[in-house]
Parts: structure tokens; C-alpha cells; sequence
């Protein structure tokens, strides 16, 4: 039995384009998931987030929510659904949406099913491209914005975004080695944020 999904996540409008490819269990609840695109893109888990597939969206409830029916404007909880809940087939589309003031938004792409593989921990990361914005630095009109300036020293805004920016930020890096050592870790790592360390 095909346990194992391919997912696809890129970071809609970057170009080129920001991306990476991901195994995951069937299992995996939706939260879980969050954490892992955090992990795997970059991103810091400042902001919060919100899954839509097919009109139903999917993040963070409180409890008052939690008490309510299912509907295509309802709220489901992360925490709750899984994979397997709502993936049904191949060239299934999720959208995520992180930090809802920059608007990072990301395509998720069903790309194939999987046995398991013995020799390989979940989740795993399998081939990406680029480097993710620095947080808050706006969307990703702005992000491109800065990218240009820093490449202009004489630019009135560049030692602004220059602070602004890690002196070590490289938009051509990706480590997916250090992705995959930090996924290693996905269950201390979300303890630690539901925990608030």
C-alpha cells in the first residue's frame, strides 16, 4: 500500500521559481504539514497559516471554532485533518497561505504516491531550488524590490535594506542537507513552538 505522497511546494509569483520537493506519510495532520514547509522553504513560524483545497480551508481554530459544523466557509482544524483526509489523487492542489499581511502564498502540487521506503526517514526532503524571502520584508513584490536595490550600492534604499537583510543571504542557496538535519528534528521542533520556548 502506497503510504508515502511526493508533494511539490513552490512559492507562488517567485521567479525563478522558489520550490521543493518533499515525502511525507498519508498520516501527516495538516499542522504538521505546516511545519514542515516551514522547515523545508525557510521560514521562521513568526505568522500564522491557512490551507485551502477546494474551497475548504484549513489552519488554526480556537476552541469556540472547534465546536462548529463542517461547511465550504468553515475553518477545519489542522490538528485534526490529515493528508489522507483530503488528498485523493495525483495532481491534487492545496494552497498555503503563511503570514496573512506579506502574503507568502504557496502551491502544493500532488505529485506521486510511494511505498515505504525503509532506508529513509519521514518526512524527507528531496530536491528544492532557491533560497526563501527574509521574513517580513513585505511580499513577494517587495522581496524582488530588494533584491534589486542590493544589487546597487548607490541606491538611496540600500543601506536600509542591507540592515535588513542577512549579510550571509544568498537568493541562489539552498541546503538541503540542513533542511533534511532539521527535519530530523520535526517533533522536538513543533513541541517547542506549541510550547512557546
Amino acid at each position: 500500500m502506497q503510504e508515502i505522497i511526493q508533494l511539490k511546494v513552490s512559492l507562488t509569483h517567485s521567479k525563478p521559481l522558489i520550490w521543493r520537493q518533499i515525502l511525507v506519510t498519508k498520516d501527516t495532520t495538516f499542522f504538521e504539514l505546516h511545519h514542515i514547509i516551514q522547515i523545508v522553504m525557510g521560514w521562521d513560524n513568526y505568522h500564522m497559516f491557512e490551507f485551502d483545497l477546494e474551497g475548504y480551508r484549513i489552519g488554526e481554530v480556537d476552541e469556540d471554532e472547534k465546536s462548529n459544523g463542517y461547511g465550504s466557509d468553515q475553518l477545519l482544524d489542522s490538528t485534526i485533518i490529515k493528508l489522507s483526509d483530503v488528498i485523493t489523487q495525483q495532481k491534487d492542489i492545496i494552497n498555503y497561505l503563511y503570514d496573512f499581511g506579506d502574503g507568502w502564498r504557496h502551491q502544493i502540487k500532488v505529485e506521486k504516491f510511494h511505498d515505504i521506503d525503509n532506508t529513509l526517514i519521514y518526512p524527507t526532503c528531496i530536491d528544492g531550488q532557491m533560497n526563501c524571502p527574509p521574513e517580513d520584508c513585505g511580499g513577494i513584490g517587495s522581496f524582488y524590490h530588494c533584491i534589486d536595490v542590493l544589487k546597487d550600492k548607490t541606491h538611496p534604499d540600500y543601506k536600509e535594506i542591507a540592515q535588513w537583510f542577512s549579510k550571509k543571504y544568498d537568493i541562489e542557496k539552498f541546503d538541503k542537507e540542513k533542511v533534511n538535519r532539521k527535519l530530523k528534528g520535526l517533533d522536538k521542533y513543533i513541541r517547542k513552538w506549541i510550547s512557546g520556548e
